[in-house]
């Protein structure tokens, strides 16, 4: 089982921790890794994209051209997608870009990936992380201590004050250990992990 050094919010080791090898030591799938960012991605398409076909677009439906003689295309509207302000010929509309992905998948993907992160030491226990009060300058310096400013947190509840002190920050993110995800966990340079959050994360991927 690999152990990890646990720190404070000091930086400074208090202990150790033995986490599961399935779970933080497991095989590295990064193919798998891509297929999950790519769902994840396709869920947050809005899909409301839509264009104006000859049947919704505003237009007349006179003939252009009188049927003989003309010379002409014998159209039957100026609505037509050839026609300059006419419709959208095969154009976009609007639809839903998710698809599912097995539990199993997205379970193989997350260990690859928190492994990825053991494994380059990018991965950090900390004993708690703790705010008595939302204090943003305070979560920068305890980051910057550790050695990161662009991390996601993970701690086992909601901490409502470490939350609001950690989203005013652009390079870092606060996370519940049961939203973490690949996307996430790949994004950003450090992924800082309480105790309670990594033995949560062990209890639900082992």
């Amino acid at each position: 089982m690999p152990k990890f050094a646990i720190l404070n919010t000091q930086a400074k080791p208090v202990g150790e921790i033995e986490l599961a090898d399935s779970v933080f030591a497991a095989e590295m799938k990064p193919y798998l890794h891509w297929e999950i960012v790519r769902n994840q991605l396709a869920g947050r398409r809005k899909g409301t994209h839509s264009v104006k076909t000859r049947t919704t677009v505003h237009g007349t439906t006179k003939k252009a051209l009188k049927q003989k003689g003309s010379g002409g295309s014998r159209h039957g509207s100026k609505k037509a997608p050839i026609y300059r302000g006419g419709g959208v010929a095969h154009g976009p509309h609007p639809r839903n870009y998710s698809y599912t992905v097995p539990k199993k998948v997205r379970a193989a993907a997350l260990r690859s990936a928190l492994t990825t992160r053991a494994s380059t030491g990018d991965l950090l226990v900390i004993d708690q992380f703790v705010f008595a009060a939302p204090k943003t300058k305070e979560a920068l310096a305890i980051l910057g201590r550790l050695g990161t400013i662009k991390a996601l947190v993970v701690t086992a509840d909601e901490q409502a004050n470490l939350h609001m002190s950690i989203r005013n920050l652009k390079t870092s993110k606060y996370i519940r250990a049961e939203g973490v995800n690949v996307f996430d966990v790949l994004k950003y340079d450090k992924l800082i992990l309480t105790v309670d959050a990594a033995k949560a994360l062990e209890t639900r991927l082992a």
